[in-house]
């Protein structure tokens, strides 16, 4: 490829307040999916509402089907989970005629299925309103005070960027994808060749996110821009900007997007098309592997509304933080406009 691309970031609030420390121990980092339905009691899925510590999502479906003694196919979820966290998400596993295995028999150290409950349908990739974020933060070496008004600034929307967990261990993912878009007959696997191509598409929109970010207007109405509705993800272009739009930008009801690479209709146009235009030319060959891949293009807003965002200073230098984000978001994006985090992974 012609150029890499960048995966740092600005800040939108300033720079970091001090330092912090994440995932001492799993207990640090909570995560509780906000599912779209409920399951309704009857069908040949099962769904099991499952809590577990230091796991993967995929580890833990795989363990499911031995466990029903079904094909890996057949179990399903919404959302990974990071590994090194206390989660609690749903799964789905088919069971066609079958009786529900004894699943309080489930010896594991790793999970524990919390409910059982049948359904109609199986559950889709996706098919989640967000997550809630319990966050305890140690060795905080921050103001309180300005961590305080930082926060209170956070109410007002952060930057949605793509965490870096996105782009795998120092970009990885990146360096994958370039050698399939160059060797795109290559014989890899539809997982591995998602989550590649998805990370070329997320660091491009960072890369329009950063350039927002530094000229003021990531968080504002530029003509052209086209907007996605809070909570939803519904997108209209706007061609030119009347005081309609801008209140309803200012009052966080819609929010102007950044692109996901790919073919078809960009839905930007003028001032903003020109400047998504100028930041991703030097990315050309990136997009034209896209295209060649048949990404389609999508939208994703700019800025992100964390839910009933609250804080406790539990010590001196120990904070703890609760909020909620649509799914897709990343929490490690509001810690990024407080701290420059540390970790303290455990092992296992």
């Amino acid at each position: 490829m012609n150029e890499s691309i960048p995966l740092t970031l600005p800040r939108a609030y300033g720079e970091a307040l001090g330092v912090a420390t994440i995932r001492t121990v799993a207990e640090d980092f909570r995560v509780t999916e906000i599912p779209l339905v409920a399951p309704d009691g009857a069908g040949e899925h099962c769904w099991l509402y499952i809590r577990k510590r230091n796991s993967n999502t995929t580890w833990v479906a795989n363990q499911l089907a031995g466990f029903a003694g079904v094909s890996p196919k057949a179990v399903s979820y919404a959302g990974m989970k990071d590994r090194n966290a206390v989660t609690e998400q749903w799964f789905s596993v088919q069971l066609p005629g079958q009786a529900d295995p004894d699943w309080q028999a489930v010896d594991n150290d790793d999970f524990e299925v919390l409910e059982a409950k049948r359904h109609s349908r199986k559950l889709k990739r996706g098919a989640l309103r967000g997550n809630r974020f319990q966050l305890r933060l140690r060795e905080v070496s921050a103001d309180p005070e300005q961590l305080e008004a930082r926060l209170e600034q956070l109410k007002q929307g952060v930057p949605n960027s793509f965490g870096p967990q996105r782009f795998g261990h120092d970009g990885d993912n990146l360096v994958q994808a370039a050698r399939l878009l160059a060797r795109p007959k290559a014989r890899v696997s539809r997982n591995k060749r998602s989550i590649w191509l998805s990370a070329v598409r997320s660091a491009l929109f960072n890369r329009v996110l950063a350039a927002r970010i530094e000229a003021g207007n990531w968080n504002t109405a530029l003509a052209g821009d086209a907007f996605q509705l809070e909570g939803k993800s519904a997108v209209f272009p706007a061609p030119e900007i009347d005081a309609d739009i801008q209140a309803r930008v200012a009052g966080a009801d819609i929010h102007p997007t950044g692109p996901l690479c790919g073919s078809g209709d960009t839905l930007v146009s003028g001032e903003a098309a020109a400047l998504e235009q100028a930041i991703l030319a030097p990315y050309r060959d990136w997009i034209e592997g896209l295209d060649a891949f048949r990404m389609n293009h999508a939208r994703r807003a700019l800025r992100v509304m964390p839910g009933e965002l609250a804080w406790t200073q539990e010590s001196e230098q120990q904070w703890l933080l609760e909020f909620s984000l649509p799914a897709g978001s990343y929490a490690t994006s509001l810690l990024y406009e407080l701290f420059e985090v540390g970790t303290a992974d455990e092992p296992g």
